[in-house]
């Protein structure tokens, strides 16, 4: 996932940044609410992030602000408050401005891990926590994939993108998209990059699972096409 980190502690950022990675995500950060809010107004940027990590005590304006005004402005984007914020006032207050959950400092990154699986979850309107395309089985909390019972092994990337295009089965997915989704800013992405990762999903889950369609993308198998 891509994910947009607004958080002006440069040691958490980093920390975030770092944990997130390993985990597969791309994450992003700026240090303030002007800045967040430069992001997401630009419009190249425009459905890039999937979930928004966001303190409350941001330097010039706050992030309570910042969540007002995107959700004014019709944002949908799922939002995490991070914060060391721990009242339960202040918790209410910044789930009634709009935000999807709410976590205290220190947290664990298997804790928040979890939570950004949830919030994207209900945004997608999927209840539950795993995917079946056929034989394929994807446990989106475990971060585990099979075919027909067997485990597969897949980089973070890989199961990134296999979580990417099977979370919307029905959606064409260019290279600049699937770039867009897998890597963040300061990450040097090689031209034929989407195309390498490609090659190597398909080589572990079946070259019939990933569908190259001709002059726009790629999708995911639908479940006829992947057990005919």
């Amino acid at each position: 996932m891509r994910i947009l980190i607004v958080e002006d502690d440069a040691m958490i950022a980093s920390s975030l940044r770092s944990g997130l990675k390993l985990l597969g995500h791309a994450p992003d950060h700026v240090t303030d609410a002007e800045a967040a809010q430069l992001v997401l107004d630009t419009p190249a940027n425009a459905g890039v992030h999937d979930v928004m990590l966001l303190d409350l005590g941001l330097p010039r304006r706050s992030g309570m602000e910042l969540l007002l005004q995107q959700r004014r402005r019709g944002s949908v984007m799922p939002v995490i408050i991070i914060t060391a914020r721990d009242s339960v006032a202040e918790r209410i207050a910044g789930l009634n401005a709009g935000a999807d959950d709410y976590l205290v400092k220190p947290f664990s990154l298997d804790e928040l891990a979890a939570r950004i699986q949830a919030v994207s979850r209900r945004y997608c309107g999927r209840a539950q926590n795993h995917i079946e395309i056929g034989s394929l089985h994807i446990d989106l909390g475990l971060h585990q994939v099979t075919r027909a019972g067997n485990p597969i092994a897949l980089s973070s990337t890989e199961y990134e993108l296999l979580a990417l295009l099977s979370g919307q089965p029905d959606t064409v997915f260019s290279r600049a998209q699937l770039e867009d989704k897998l890597y963040g800013w300061q990450e040097e992405v090689s031209s034929n990059a989407v195309e390498v990762h490609i090659y190597n999903l398909r080589k572990k889950v079946g070259n019939d699972a990933v569908r190259n369609i001709r002059g726009a993308g790629y999708r995911i198998a639908q479940a006829d096409e992947l057990d005919s």
